[in-house]
Protein backbone atom coordinates (compact mmCIF):
# COMPACT_ATOMS: atom_id res chain seq x y z
CA UNK A 1 0.00 0.00 0.00
CA UNK A 2 1.38 3.76 -0.82
CA UNK A 3 1.48 5.88 2.11
CA UNK A 4 2.78 9.74 2.87
CA UNK A 5 3.51 10.42 6.50
CA UNK A 6 2.31 14.05 7.05
CA UNK A 7 3.51 13.94 10.50
CA UNK A 8 4.52 11.66 13.03
CA UNK A 9 6.01 12.62 16.64
CA UNK A 10 4.80 14.39 19.31
CA UNK A 11 3.54 17.56 17.79
CA UNK A 12 1.58 16.06 15.30
CA UNK A 13 0.49 12.69 13.48
CA UNK A 14 -0.92 11.61 10.69
CA UNK A 15 -0.37 8.84 8.03
CA UNK A 16 -2.25 9.26 4.45
CA UNK A 17 -2.74 5.73 2.65
CA UNK A 18 -3.26 5.35 -0.90
CA UNK A 19 -4.71 9.38 -0.71
CA UNK A 20 -8.16 7.55 0.63
CA UNK A 21 -7.28 6.46 4.53
CA UNK A 22 -5.88 8.61 6.95
CA UNK A 23 -4.64 7.66 9.98
CA UNK A 24 -5.19 9.91 13.01
CA UNK A 25 -5.97 13.70 12.40
CA UNK A 26 -3.40 15.61 14.49
CA UNK A 27 -2.12 17.69 11.68
CA UNK A 28 -2.82 21.76 10.89
CA UNK A 29 -5.30 21.97 8.27
CA UNK A 30 -3.05 22.93 5.73
CA UNK A 31 -1.09 19.47 6.12
CA UNK A 32 -3.86 17.61 5.44
CA UNK A 33 -6.18 20.18 3.30
CA UNK A 34 -4.71 18.42 0.22
CA UNK A 35 -5.72 15.19 0.35
CA UNK A 36 -9.23 16.47 2.17
CA UNK A 37 -11.72 15.99 -1.01
CA UNK A 38 -10.01 11.81 -1.67
CA UNK A 39 -10.64 11.20 2.18
CA UNK A 40 -13.28 8.54 2.52
CA UNK A 41 -12.08 7.44 5.99
CA UNK A 42 -10.10 8.22 8.66
CA UNK A 43 -9.10 5.70 11.35
CA UNK A 44 -8.25 7.31 14.92
CA UNK A 45 -6.04 6.14 17.48
CA UNK A 46 -6.29 8.19 20.99
CA UNK A 47 -7.59 12.05 22.21
CA UNK A 48 -3.76 13.40 23.13
CA UNK A 49 -3.87 16.79 20.31
CA UNK A 50 -0.78 15.37 18.48
CA UNK A 51 -3.23 12.76 17.08
CA UNK A 52 -6.59 14.48 17.46
CA UNK A 53 -6.33 18.47 16.06
CA UNK A 54 -9.43 19.61 17.04
CA UNK A 55 -9.42 22.63 15.04
CA UNK A 56 -8.72 20.36 12.23
CA UNK A 57 -11.43 17.91 12.76
CA UNK A 58 -13.86 20.38 12.99
CA UNK A 59 -12.99 21.93 9.56
CA UNK A 60 -12.92 18.37 7.67
CA UNK A 61 -16.59 17.69 9.58
CA UNK A 62 -17.45 20.78 7.46
CA UNK A 63 -16.08 20.43 4.15
CA UNK A 64 -16.73 16.59 4.48
CA UNK A 65 -19.91 16.22 6.23
CA UNK A 66 -20.35 12.57 5.06
CA UNK A 67 -16.46 11.51 5.66
CA UNK A 68 -16.69 8.28 7.65
CA UNK A 69 -14.30 7.78 10.82
CA UNK A 70 -13.51 4.53 12.40
CA UNK A 71 -12.58 4.34 16.18
CA UNK A 72 -13.33 2.76 19.33
CA UNK A 73 -15.85 4.21 21.61
CA UNK A 74 -13.40 6.46 23.58
CA UNK A 75 -13.37 8.67 20.29
CA UNK A 76 -16.87 9.18 20.29
CA UNK A 77 -17.38 12.23 22.62
CA UNK A 78 -14.89 14.05 20.88
CA UNK A 79 -16.04 13.48 17.79
CA UNK A 80 -19.66 14.45 17.96
CA UNK A 81 -18.26 17.81 20.32
CA UNK A 82 -16.02 18.76 17.53
CA UNK A 83 -19.02 18.35 14.90
CA UNK A 84 -19.06 14.81 13.53
CA UNK A 85 -22.24 13.76 12.54
CA UNK A 86 -22.88 10.46 14.84
CA UNK A 87 -24.21 8.72 10.98
CA UNK A 88 -20.74 9.09 9.76
CA UNK A 89 -18.75 7.13 12.78
CA UNK A 90 -18.35 3.57 13.15
CA UNK A 91 -17.23 2.01 16.28
CA UNK A 92 -15.56 -0.80 16.40
CA UNK A 93 -15.24 -3.42 18.31
CA UNK A 94 -11.62 -4.27 19.35
CA UNK A 95 -10.11 -7.41 17.53
CA UNK A 96 -12.65 -7.53 14.94
CA UNK A 97 -12.42 -7.41 11.22
CA UNK A 98 -14.71 -4.32 9.66
CA UNK A 99 -14.97 -4.62 6.13
CA UNK A 100 -14.90 -0.97 3.98
CA UNK A 101 -16.14 -3.12 0.26
CA UNK A 102 -15.84 0.41 -1.38
CA UNK A 103 -12.53 0.41 -0.39
CA UNK A 104 -11.48 -2.88 -1.21
CA UNK A 105 -10.16 -3.63 2.66
CA UNK A 106 -10.35 -4.71 5.74
CA UNK A 107 -9.20 -2.75 9.17
CA UNK A 108 -8.91 -3.97 12.52
CA UNK A 109 -8.69 -1.74 15.89
CA UNK A 110 -6.30 -4.07 18.98
CA UNK A 111 -6.38 -1.79 22.17
CA UNK A 112 -3.13 -1.11 23.05
CA UNK A 113 -1.38 0.10 25.91
CA UNK A 114 -0.70 3.79 26.93
CA UNK A 115 -1.94 6.72 29.30
CA UNK A 116 -5.46 6.69 27.59
CA UNK A 117 -7.30 4.63 25.50
CA UNK A 118 -5.51 3.78 22.16
CA UNK A 119 -5.39 1.29 19.74
CA UNK A 120 -3.57 -0.16 16.98
CA UNK A 121 -4.55 -0.25 13.51
CA UNK A 122 -4.86 -3.51 11.03
CA UNK A 123 -5.31 -2.29 7.43
CA UNK A 124 -5.35 -5.10 4.47
CA UNK A 125 -6.03 -5.59 1.28
CA UNK A 126 -3.95 -8.68 1.01
CA UNK A 127 -1.25 -10.59 2.24
CA UNK A 128 1.72 -7.46 0.79
CA UNK A 129 -0.93 -4.94 0.29
CA UNK A 130 -1.21 -4.32 4.02
CA UNK A 131 0.06 -2.37 6.96
CA UNK A 132 -0.24 -2.61 10.96
CA UNK A 133 0.48 1.01 12.48
CA UNK A 134 1.00 1.21 16.06
CA UNK A 135 2.59 4.21 18.13
CA UNK A 136 2.37 5.85 21.59
CA UNK A 137 1.99 2.33 23.34
CA UNK A 138 4.45 1.19 26.55
CA UNK A 139 4.43 -2.65 25.04
CA UNK A 140 2.68 -4.63 21.69
CA UNK A 141 3.29 -7.62 23.83
CA UNK A 142 0.08 -10.16 23.50
CA UNK A 143 -0.31 -8.63 20.15
CA UNK A 144 0.18 -10.74 16.94
CA UNK A 145 0.79 -9.08 13.86
CA UNK A 146 2.49 -11.36 11.10
CA UNK A 147 3.34 -11.05 8.08
CA UNK A 148 2.26 -7.72 6.68
CA UNK A 149 3.53 -5.82 4.17
CA UNK A 150 4.50 -2.22 6.03
CA UNK A 151 5.32 -1.97 9.84
CA UNK A 152 4.83 1.30 10.89
CA UNK A 153 5.47 1.06 14.06
CA UNK A 154 7.08 3.63 16.59
CA UNK A 155 10.91 3.00 17.66
CA UNK A 156 10.80 6.06 20.02
CA UNK A 157 14.35 5.64 22.39
CA UNK A 158 17.49 3.27 22.60
CA UNK A 159 16.72 2.14 26.37
CA UNK A 160 20.59 2.35 27.18
CA UNK A 161 20.42 5.82 26.14
CA UNK A 162 17.24 7.50 27.93
CA UNK A 163 17.84 5.55 31.10
CA UNK A 164 21.36 7.49 31.02
CA UNK A 165 19.58 10.92 29.93
CA UNK A 166 17.26 10.37 32.83
CA UNK A 167 20.11 10.13 35.88
CA UNK A 168 21.94 12.97 34.45
CA UNK A 169 18.75 14.70 35.16
CA UNK A 170 18.21 13.03 38.16
CA UNK A 171 21.43 13.39 40.02
CA UNK A 172 21.15 17.42 38.66
CA UNK A 173 17.92 17.52 40.40
CA UNK A 174 16.03 18.00 37.60
CA UNK A 175 12.98 16.51 36.27
CA UNK A 176 13.63 13.84 33.48
CA UNK A 177 10.56 13.40 31.31
CA UNK A 178 11.88 10.72 29.88
CA UNK A 179 10.47 8.23 32.62
CA UNK A 180 7.24 8.99 30.44
CA UNK A 181 8.42 7.94 27.82
CA UNK A 182 9.41 4.73 29.37
CA UNK A 183 5.92 4.14 30.14
CA UNK A 184 4.14 4.83 27.12
CA UNK A 185 6.20 4.85 24.18
CA UNK A 186 7.93 2.08 22.11
CA UNK A 187 11.85 1.84 23.09
CA UNK A 188 13.84 0.94 19.92
CA UNK A 189 14.95 -2.91 21.21
CA UNK A 190 11.32 -3.65 22.01
CA UNK A 191 10.03 -2.57 18.76
CA UNK A 192 12.84 -4.89 17.00
CA UNK A 193 11.90 -7.88 19.34
CA UNK A 194 8.29 -7.36 18.58
CA UNK A 195 8.65 -7.13 14.82
CA UNK A 196 11.32 -10.06 14.52
CA UNK A 197 8.55 -12.66 15.36
CA UNK A 198 5.73 -10.56 13.29
CA UNK A 199 7.58 -9.38 10.16
CA UNK A 200 8.11 -11.69 6.88
CA UNK A 201 11.03 -11.55 4.32
CA UNK A 202 9.11 -9.29 2.39
CA UNK A 203 7.99 -6.63 5.09
CA UNK A 204 8.92 -3.23 5.47
CA UNK A 205 9.26 -1.36 8.80
CA UNK A 206 9.36 2.55 9.03
CA UNK A 207 10.42 3.45 12.93
CA UNK A 208 8.16 6.05 13.62
CA UNK A 209 8.07 8.33 16.42
CA UNK A 210 11.81 8.62 17.15
CA UNK A 211 13.47 10.58 20.00
CA UNK A 212 16.34 12.68 19.37
CA UNK A 213 18.75 14.05 22.16
CA UNK A 214 17.97 17.57 21.84
CA UNK A 215 14.65 17.86 23.93
CA UNK A 216 11.53 16.25 22.55
CA UNK A 217 10.23 14.32 20.19
CA UNK A 218 11.34 15.01 16.39
CA UNK A 219 10.47 13.16 13.54
CA UNK A 220 13.46 11.13 12.03
CA UNK A 221 12.40 8.27 9.99
CA UNK A 222 14.70 5.26 8.69
CA UNK A 223 13.37 2.66 7.00
CA UNK A 224 15.17 -0.59 7.26
CA UNK A 225 14.55 -4.32 8.39
CA UNK A 226 14.67 -5.01 12.23
CA UNK A 227 18.00 -4.58 13.72
CA UNK A 228 18.74 -4.48 17.69
CA UNK A 229 22.55 -3.73 17.09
Amino acid sequence: MRYEILATGSDANCTVIERQIAVDMGVPWYKVAPYAKDLALVLLTHTHGDHFNKATVRRMAKNRPSLRWACGPWMVGPLLSNGVDRRCIDVLRMDEWQSYGRLGILVCAIETRHDVPNCAWCIWRDERDSIFYATDTGTLDGIEAKGYGTYLVEANYRDAELQQRIAEKMDAGGFAYETRAAETHLSWEQATEWLQENMAEWSLWVPMHEHKDKGGYQDGLVRSAPDAG
